[in-house]
């Protein structure tokens, strides 16, 4: 960002270099940060559509690292491609890859970790996932994965954790049945 009345300096230290003129502008111009964040879409996009195994995108640290550029930039790659409908937001900063006719869920983690009790026939007193099968299984962090447990706990659905306990069903959760067409 350029205050104002140091354009001259940056003039003045670019007439230095040798580069004053229409070649300096043109250097001003390739290193300026407006239309990199499109590059690096074009090349996330390029990659998605050569990996049809690519599932989530890489973390924001590491866009920019291999492309030596700010947080804000990588944001705004991930901006671009939720735009397209390539990608979208998962809990714990990670970004989903969609592909078409790709089914996804997209309820809540707490009400996709109720429906383990259901989907896995667990009765009242059974020993609940552990956090880290459950990261794995969703595909979430740990520390996620704990938030929404956190409000089963708070809903009396599962004990609370302990050390060296496992968590346990503690209620079924209510069925709720759908109109019938």
């Amino acid at each position: 960002m350029l205050l104002s009345g140091s354009w001259p300096l940056v003039c003045e230290g670019m007439a230095s270099l040798g580069i004053y003129g229409e070649e300096g502008r043109k250097r001003v111009s390739q290193a300026s940060p407006r239309g990199t964040f499109l590059r690096i879409a074009d090349a996330l996009r390029a990659r998605i559509e050569a990996d049809v195994e690519m599932t989530e995108l890489p973390a924001a640290a590491d866009l920019m690292h291999e492309h030596s550029v700010s947080r804000g930039v990588a944001l705004r790659v991930f901006a671009v491609l939720q735009k397209e409908g390539l990608a979208e937001p998962v809990p714990g900063g990670r970004w989903r890859v969609l592909r078409p006719g790709q089914d996804v869920d997209r309820r809540p983690l707490a009400q996709r970790l109720e429906a383990v009790i259901r989907d896995d026939s667990l009765t009242v007193g059974a020993a609940f996932p552990s956090t880290t099968e459950l990261s794995t299984r969703f595909g979430v962090s740990r520390p996620t994965v704990s938030k929404a447990l956190s409000k089963l706990e708070s809903a009396g659905l599962l004990s609370e954790a302990r050390q060296g306990k496992r968590r346990t069903v503690q209620a079924l959760p209510k069925r709720t049945e759908s109109p019938e067409s």
